[in-house]
């Protein structure tokens, strides 16, 4: 059987277009950079550590977990939050967010992807603990 160059050409296009879309396509990644961390004298054994976190355009973050009670607070743009079991939310500047020690962060990205985003990470956690720890 031999195939019309447009017949062929459509298939090539299937074939190869079949083949990209079963690749997952990499958000670029989040700039973090440390703000401060400070023992609480009040609270034993507790610290609080604060990330600015700059998403460029079309940015995210994979799947993660704090181990903290997490603040995230809206300096521009617009972000996309959520947690395991619960609902996204689309932030904009001036809205803040919160995740507990138990949540897994599953959604956390750039609402654009045009537009980069910023925002302030204010983590209530244990001492030396990483900020940023990967799935249970």
């Amino acid at each position: 059987m031999r195939l019309s160059p447009i017949a062929f050409a459509l298939s090539s296009f299937v074939i190869v277009g079949t083949s990209l879309a079963g690749q997952p396509a990499t958000a670029p990644e989040p700039v973090v950079t440390p703000v401060m961390t400070k023992a609480l004298e009040d609270y034993p054994g507790k610290e609080v550590t604060i990330l600015e976190v700059a998403y460029p355009p079309g940015g995210a973050d994979p799947i993660h977990r704090h181990d903290a009670n997490g603040f995230v607070y809206v300096l521009e743009g617009s972000i996309v939050m959520g947690v395991k079991g619960g609902p996204e939310v689309t932030l904009k500047p001036g809205e803040a967010f919160h995740e507990g020690p138990r949540d897994l962060h599953t959604v956390g990205r750039n609402a654009s992807k045009t537009e980069p985003a910023k925002f302030v990470v204010f983590l209530l956690k244990d001492v030396g603990k990483p900020p940023v720890l990967p799935p249970k």
